[in-house]
């Protein structure tokens, strides 16, 4: 029987050496996060050689607080790498576009969380709200965000997506996160130059 879930290998081996990524990650259902976490960044450096001191980590207390931090960070990393930091700022918000390629702005973000289904609505919304939230900052922002938010409808279905569990289907997701991750961010790199 083949395997139609999935995503394939990537057509081409990237070098993330040069690159800097954040992951901003819930402290909500924790244990599920770490694993994802740790999966995410073991891929990134083992597999795209991405140097551990270029990963920074963030925290927030629950996924609908992911955009919001996700958006304030890349924010800063700009500050941070622009010498004329109030020109990234007007009174009707951000500049969008992307920044100038430096080593102190992000050039990946991946956002980590796992939500879990219960008996009220709660779920629907903050699912919704977290999507739509986080594309948002990618595409306002002009860096790649790796949605990696779980669903799940059951502790069982998180606990597999984690890598962790009893089931063979099992499967850490944070591995593919963060083959994405590096893969975005050296093609927006390229796009950014006018390559395609």
């Amino acid at each position: 029987m083949s395997v139609v879930k999935g995503i394939a290998a990537p057509l081409e081996k990237y070098d993330g050496s040069s690159l800097r990524i954040l992951i901003v990650h819930t402290r909500w259902n924790s244990s599920v996060v770490n694993e994802l976490v740790k999966g995410t960044i073991d891929t990134m450096t083992k597999e795209h050689s991405v140097k551990s001191e270029n990963i920074t980590i963030q925290t927030v207390a629950g996924a609908f607080e992911l955009p919001f931090a996700t958006q304030r960070l890349i924010a800063a990393s700009r500050l941070q790498a622009t010498p004329n930091a109030a020109e990234l700022f007007s009174t009707l918000g951000e500049n969008t576009g992307p920044p100038p390629i430096n080593s102190k702005t992000f050039d990946a973000v991946i956002c980590i969380g796992v939500l879990i289904k219960g008996s009220t609505m709660h779920f629907e919304y903050i699912s919704e709200a977290v999507s739509n939230g986080i594309m948002r900052v990618g595409l306002d922002s002009g860096i790649p965000c790796v949605f990696g938010v779980l669903s799940c409808l059951t502790d069982e279905q998180a606990l597999e997506r984690a890598g962790l569990g009893v089931s063979e289907k099992k499967h850490n997701h944070g591995i593919d996160w963060g083959h994405c991750a590096v893969e975005l961010a050296i093609k927006n790199r390229r796009w950014i130059t006018g390559e395609i």
